[in-house]
């Protein structure tokens, strides 16, 4: 069974830093594009990072510098460290696998942690 499961959500100041991770079963991450999106109330889901099955890896402009996705292939988890963190990056959290090979296409999701940004 596919199953990604995200954890590391929270209340934290502005300022401060959180890492949240996404264990993968039932597939493995080093195949895939492992990325993480955001969504706040009201507007659609933004992509945040991604990290591919060469380890290369992309960064929305609103959390370079700041933010860095890693894998850890052995624990199959993608982690997620979010540093200096604003009031602005509050938002649910989602981790997403995706795999395309030919005529095979795969899409997986969790279900969301929350990070709120407030003093």
């Amino acid at each position: 069974q596919v199953q990604l499961v995200e954890s590391g959500g929270g209340l934290v100041q502005p300022g401060g830093s959180l890492r949240l991770s996404c264990a993968a079963s039932g597939f493995t991450v080093s195949n895939y594009v492992m990325s993480w999106y955001r969504r706040t109330p009201g507007k659609e889901r933004e992509l945040v990072a991604a990290i591919n099955a060469g380890d290369s890896t992309n960064y929305a402009d609103f959390v370079k510098g700041r933010f860095t996705i890693s894998r850890d292939n052995a624990k199959n988890t993608v982690y997620l460290q979010m540093n200096s963190l604003k009031p602005e990056d509050t938002a649910v959290y989602y981790c997403k696998g995706y795999f395309r090979r030919g005529g095979r296409q795969y899409e997986y999701w969790g279900q969301g942690t929350q990070v709120t940004v407030s003093s």
